[in-house]
């Protein structure tokens, strides 16, 4: 079967470039697009690509926050392929990382390095453009000398899910990971967000991902 593609960017001739080298690969096929946030996240639900090519920067928001709510919302979720200008902001780069992106690709890429990239995150690969791998293994080995006194406030329940969240994963894959109800799996989120003071679970991933090297084993 081709892989159904989703393209969100706000540039017509970008989306149009786009559309014209997948749709001429025989194995791939773009089933829909958008120029911002809103209409990706009311089409995507319903049109459930395999991939979803975001760009990071959008006239609404961002791609980043269209691919935590769309791996939030869609079971299963489309591979999240995020295409960033050269001078992408650090933290939304480690930011989509945190929400669970399979892919951060700088726009200077090759037509055909697309189409190999599209096909890896439709297999369920993960792949980083090499200067974004360096940024994110510099951010981990930033790691704080010591942990944060918040961190004990959570229960061991709360941890092992702070652990999952920061890999990506859904409410849902999270709950059939642990053997618990999704709504029950959401309740555990909002616990840990509020005892942690974040607003927003990618917060708390990447906070998660700081603290691991220096956090105490589960109990």
């Amino acid at each position: 079967m081709a892989v159904s593609v989703f393209i969100v960017d706000d540039h017509e001739i970008v989306r149009r470039g786009i559309t014209q080298l997948l749709d001429a690969e025989p194995d791939m096929d773009v089933v829909g697009e958008a120029a911002d946030a809103a209409h990706a996240l009311a089409r995507i639900p319903a049109l459930r690509p395999d991939v979803a090519i975001l760009d990071v920067q959008l006239p609404d928001g961002d791609g980043v926050s269209v691919c935590r709510e769309i791996r939030r919302t869609v079971d299963p979720p489309p591979a999240c392929l995020m295409l960033a200008s050269d001078d992408a902001d650090d933290e939304a780069v480690f930011a989509a990382i945190m929400a669970g992106a399979a892919g951060y690709l700088l726009k200077r890429i090759s037509g055909s390095g697309l189409v190999d990239a599209v096909r890896a995150v439709a297999a369920g690969e993960s792949l980083l453009d090499a200067k974004v791998t360096n940024l994110v293994l510099a951010r981990l080995r930033q790691g704080e000398e010591r942990r944060d006194p918040r961190y004990p406030d959570l229960s061991p329940q709360e941890e092992r899910i702070l652990d999952l969240v920061a890999t990506g994963l859904t409410n849902r894959q999270i709950g059939r990971r642990l053997n618990l109800a999704e709504k029950t799996v959401k309740n555990y989120v909002s616990s840990l967000l509020h005892k942690l003071g974040f607003a927003r679970r990618t917060e708390a991933a990447v906070y998660a991902t700081k603290q691991a090297t220096t956090r105490r084993p589960h109990r």
